[in-house]
């Protein structure tokens, strides 16, 4: 039974702290970004230039990325075909005498592919050796960020 309080009052400090860190506000002139100089934007106007700065351009978010692609017509509205294109041409892919229909083997032909690349030996059966081949190629490991890095580390 304690365990449940326990975890009930843990979530409900997760929930709290959360809401107080996505609720905070910063003073743009307290802390160290204040003290760091003028914004990037005044930095790109030449001195002496009495027109006015530049806009920025709004960052767009991911979901509004995501729109644009697939908005292709650029009307505002993803219509069904728009949505279905991306499987439309996958299956078009795969499908690859183009009678319209998926059979087995055109479905599973990459499988099919690194099953038969695999069997070096052509014995329609793989040994252990074999089969490390087939096992899915590793990403290489990202650089650790230097973002926070301070510029006399370079």
């Amino acid at each position: 039974m304690w365990r449940y309080l326990v975890g009930g009052v843990a979530a409900l400090s997760m929930v709290g702290a959360g809401w107080l860190i996505f609720n905070g506000e910063a003073h743009p002139d307290a802390g160290p970004v204040a003290a760091a100089g003028p914004p990037p934007s005044a930095a790109r106007q030449a001195p002496g230039d009495d027109a006015a700065p530049l806009p920025e351009a709004p960052a767009r978010s991911r979901e509004q990325k995501r729109f644009g692609r697939y908005d292709k017509d650029r009307d505002g509205r993803i219509t069904r075909d728009e949505y279905l294109l991306p499987r439309r041409k996958a299956f078009a892919r795969l499908d690859t005498d183009g009678d319209g229909r998926l059979s087995f083997d055109e479905w599973a032909i990459k499988t099919t592919t690194r099953f038969a690349d695999a069997d070096r030996d052509r014995s329609a059966a793989m040994d252990a050796a074999e089969f490390a081949t087939t096992a899915p190629k590793r990403k290489a490991a990202r650089p650790a960020c230097r973002c926070l890095a301070s510029p006399s580390e370079d």
